[in-house]
């Protein structure tokens, strides 16, 4: 669906948190290659050469990396290359373009997927195959917060003045 086919039809409606999901697990596919080359990228300017010597340059490294990604992705036509396939398009509230700096509001705010978990394996000091169950489980229990919104948005979104919604290109 088009914007202005939307905006005819009435509000784009939210897409299905298995859509959302599915286009979070394709993200993750296609950030493994942006991440593995930044990495050796940075690994390869400071001359790193163990992992754990500036890992929390890598950190602060990749960090800026994803935070440029997803940034000029969600300014510069509202999705990235996963929510293209999902047919899902970040707008604002009014269904507008996101400028840069809500696109940052919204890059920063979603740590909060993994904010909870993390906290908890600090806390507990879990090692080694506990740290996916409870990072899966944190990642699903946030996805299952949108449920408890009335337009079916992340908290993150409503925090920012965002929204996700189904959208189709014009044929």
């Amino acid at each position: 669906m088009s914007e202005t086919a939307g905006a005819a039809a009435g509000e784009p409606s939210a897409p299905s948190l298995r859509r959302r999901l599915a286009a979070f697990v394709y993200e993750g596919v296609l950030l493994f290659g942006v991440l593995m080359i930044s990495g050796y990228l940075f690994s390869s300017l400071t001359q790193q050469r163990h992992a754990l010597v500036g890992r929390h340059g890598l950190q602060a490294f990749l960090f800026v990396i994803l935070g440029i990604y997803f940034v000029w992705f969600w300014s510069h036509g509202g999705q990235t290359v996963a929510m293209k396939a999902w047919h899902i398009r970040l707008v604002d509230r009014e269904g507008r373009a996101v400028s840069e700096r809500r696109a940052l509001a919204r890059y920063v705010l979603s740590w909060l997927w993994f904010l909870p978990a993390l906290v908890v394996l600090y806390i507990s000091g879990l090692r080694g195959g506990a740290i996916f169950a409870v990072m899966t489980a944190g990642v699903l229990g946030y996805a299952l917060t949108a449920r408890l919104h009335p337009s079916r948005q992340f908290p993150h979104d409503v925090l920012c003045g965002t929204r996700l919604v189904t959208w189709r290109p014009a044929g």
